[in-house]
């Protein structure tokens, strides 16, 4: 897998539970809604990779 990519993936993840958490604090659904996406796209990217290097081995 590439390593960046992988980064990438989780550095996601990690923004959107930060922002979900802003969100729920301040009250902010939109806030909190945003967080689950970024969260969501985060998984996607790692899950992307992880078919790609289940192929190339």
């Amino acid at each position: 897998m590439s390593g960046t990519e992988k980064s990438k993936a989780q550095v996601e993840q990690a923004k959107g539970k930060a922002k979900e958490a802003m969100g729920r604090m301040v009250g902010n659904e939109r806030m909190k809604a945003e967080g689950n996406a970024d969260q969501a796209k985060g998984k996607v990217r790692e899950s992307k990779e992880d078919v790609k290097d289940t192929f190339r081995h």
